[in-house]
């Protein structure tokens, strides 16, 4: 059984204690490909999968800035371990808005208890990436059967319950949560991205697996409205990328301290002595100060979005969210760059494997074009148009 966490304070409390732990042997894992299933079965234990379980329902309901501060924490210890989670929240959210009286009751007891949700939601060689061709077919018996190959679905190997994304009557999306397992569902571990090696990022195929009506939520009813289910994920996305660029920031200016040697030319004894790095980190402390403050403004805009839902909190919210998210995604990728600028020759040594902090954060920033989100802030800044509802902003 899980921990039972109570409130934002305790939440936090948590998530630094949990980064701190995992944080060792981060390189470790990334460098030999070692699946953190110990650390995710301490952070089921934990209780902070269930944080945001409403509070008549048992849970903390945390506020969605207490949440990215979450994965922020996490993700400056090990971006692999912080990104597997973060499908697990974005359905939790489908449960809490498209499900029913009972089936809210079942999964939040589930979340509770520990169980984690996984993701099978995208997939490989179709038009673009909202061409869902996994298909949901009734059955005599009123179930239902699922078809498909889903494709870069992180956290599926390691989940209790999967959230496949699927095209049923009329073409409308659903989810269906299949349980691990299940006869005709097949996970394999074939990802082999240059980054974020260990968040077992592969496939899953399903073959005529059977779903109980009851496992299905309308996820089309959710875009027909005021919604926050792109900004709320979106967020995660930018907290991990903030959290990359602190924990990058943190390990260079370590190894600038206790390993670099000062350029001969500075007159200094030591590295951190040399003004022209005095003034290179300060330039991307500057880089990751800004990341953490739109995080902030944009998980405040969440918060007050789900408060009184309307279209113009919905579209504010988004709009922050899509700011945070395109400007962490190039300082992430810019810091963890830098790092090998003011650390000299010897951070690029196979051996201390610091490029892992680049590849993470080069490969998580491919999750979705920052220059579309920079087009929609563009767009309402012009003409105050409102961002589409289609779950990616």
């Amino acid at each position: 059984m899980a921990e039972i966490i109570r409130d934002d304070a305790e939440a936090l409390k948590k998530a630094a204690e949990l980064a701190a732990e995992f944080r060792d042997g981060a390189s470790r894992r990334d460098a030999e490909r070692l699946l953190p299933r110990a650390e995710l079965e301490k952070l089921s234990a934990s209780g902070l999968l269930a944080v945001t379980v409403p509070a008549d329902h048992g849970g903390a309901d945390v506020s969605a800035l207490t949440l990215a501060h979450v994965f922020r924490l996490l993700a400056s210890a090990d971006a692999s371990l912080a990104q597997i989670p973060q499908s697990h929240f974005a359905y939790v959210n489908v449960i809490r808005r498209q499900g029913t009286r009972e089936q809210q009751a079942f999964f939040h007891a589930e979340l509770l208890a520990g169980k984690r949700f996984g993701n099978a939601q995208s997939e490989a060689g179709t038009k673009h990436v909202q061409d869902i061709r996994t298909r949901l077919e009734p059955a005599p018996d009123g179930s239902y059967l699922l078809t498909g190959v889903k494709n870069y679905a992180t956290g599926a190997l390691f989940a209790d319950w999967i959230p496949v994304l699927a095209r049923g009557a009329e073409d409308k999306l659903y989810v269906a949560l299949v349980p691990a397992g299940a006869p005709g569902l097949t996970v394999v571990d074939d990802w082999d991205g240059m980054g974020q090696r260990t968040t077992a990022s592969g496939t899953v195929r399903l073959e005529g697996v059977r779903v109980p009506a009851d496992r299905l939520f309308a996820h089309h009813l959710t875009f027909e409205g005021p919604q926050l289910h792109g900004a709320a994920a979106q967020l995660l996305h930018a907290a991990i990328d903030a959290g990359i660029a602190v924990g990058v920031l943190a390990e260079a200016a370590d190894f600038v301290r206790t390993k670099s040697r000062p350029w001969f030319e500075s007159g200094y004894d030591t590295a951190a002595e040399d003004p022209l790095l005095i003034q290179r980190f300060g330039e991307l402390d500057l880089r990751v100060r800004a990341a953490d403050a739109l995080l902030d403004t944009a998980a405040r805009a969440v918060d007050t979005a789900q408060a009184t839902l309307t279209d113009e909190t919905a579209a504010d919210a988004s709009l922050a969210v899509a700011a945070a998210k395109a400007y962490a995604a190039s300082a992430a990728v810019e810091v963890a760059g830098a790092l090998f600028e003011v650390a000299g020759t010897r951070s690029a040594l196979d051996s201390l494997n610091l490029h892992r902090h680049w590849r993470d954060a080069r490969t998580h920033t491919l999750h979705d074009p920052a220059r579309w989100k920079i087009q929609h802030l563009g767009r309402h800044a012009l003409s105050g148009t409102r961002p589409p509802r289609h779950g990616l902003l």
